[in-house]
């Protein structure tokens, strides 16, 4: 069975890898026990993924638009 045991490189290796998952559970062909832990890494590679995401939105958000709605620069992102 293909694992990522770590954090994946990038957020598109995550998103192939929880893809593949999804497939193989749909496909219902894995045994109870490989579908735990298929069930299980998909938790953390959804979570990984979450987090990419956060992040990303979290820059956008942070470019500042100008009166003429185009992006007139940035201010930096406080998460606190």
């Amino acid at each position: 069975m293909e694992s990522v045991s770590e954090d994946p490189p990038s957020f598109e290796v995550a998103l192939a890898r929880l893809e593949k998952i999804v497939h193989r559970l749909e496909a219902g062909d894995a045994t109870l026990e490989e579908s735990i832990d298929l069930y299980t890494e998909g938790q953390r590679l959804k979570g990984f993924c979450e987090a990419k995401l956060a992040g990303a939105t979290a820059r956008i958000e942070a470019i500042v638009v100008g009166q003429d709605g185009r992006a007139a620069g940035i201010t930096p992102f406080d998460a606190g």
